[in-house]
Order: structure tokens, then C-alpha cells, then sequence
């Protein structure tokens, strides 16, 4: 993945970035914003959601829901970003990912500093095996 296309991803999930706050302050959506490419090259976007009860969402996991809206499971690229920087996915969307499609397992994961490792690398020796 080269520089171009790492930025034209971490653009798309800056574009939806942007923290607002909903029914109390410290209920908020967006502070994290992610966007994947899928396997057809569209590029789709999620926010995360911070509420009570460990009921919101991360951003990733929003971008994949929107992905399966449009009935494809396969991620060729995936970011998400803060206001001022680029986070790893966590364990939960790390999961989710390689659960959707096998072949997510070698999808392009865009890390700190324009590193991009292979999902498969974030979760060694999974316990579902393909």
C-alpha cells in the first residue's frame, strides 16, 4: 500500500471525525472516526459512539456494518483516526474483521506512523482456523 493510498484512507476517516456530544456531555459519537476499502474499491466510513453501559461502538465497527449494507464482506483496507492520531483496532474489531470473510485475515491494517501490517499479523495463531 503505498503512501497515496494510506492517506486517501486516513482523509476518508477524518472526514467523519469530529467528537459531538449527544444526550450528556459525556455521552459522545465520533471522537473516532475509521474508513475500510472493500473488495469492490468503495470506500465506506464509520464514527464510534461512547455511552453508558458499554452499549456504544467502535468506529470500525460501524464502517463494517456499512460495508455489509452493501452486502460485501471482503476489507482490502482499514484506518481510524482520532483528531490527532491513528489507532490500531482493538481486540473486539480485530475479531470481528477476521470472523466476517477468511480472507480478511489479509486485509492492509494502517498503524501509527503509515505502518500497514496484514490483520492476520494482529491476531497470531487465531483460534478460528479457516
Amino acid at each position: 500500500m503505498d503512501h497515496f493510498a494510506i492517506q486517501e484512507l486516513i482523509n476518508a476517516a477524518r472526514s467523519v471525525q469530529g467528537t459531538f456530544e449527544l444526550r450528556r456531555p459525556d455521552f459522545t459519537a465520533a471522537s473516532v472516526g475509521a474508513a475500510l476499502r472493500a473488495s469492490s474499491g468503495a470506500f465506506l466510513t464509520g464514527v464510534s459512539v461512547h455511552l453508558a453501559c458499554g452499549i456504544g461502538f467502535c468506529a470500525e465497527h460501524a464502517a463494517v456494518a456499512e460495508m455489509l449494507k452493501h452486502r460485501e464482506t471482503c476489507i482490502q483496507a482499514i484506518v481510524s483516526v482520532t483528531a490527532q492520531a491513528v489507532l490500531p483496532p482493538c481486540g473486539r474489531c480485530r475479531e470481528l474483521m477476521l470472523q466476517l470473510n477468511a480472507k480478511n485475515s489479509e486485509a492492509q491494517v494502517v498503524l501509527p506512523n503509515y505502518a500497514v501490517v496484514r490483520l492476520r499479523d494482529l491476531l497470531p495463531e487465531h483460534w478460528l482456523v479457516p
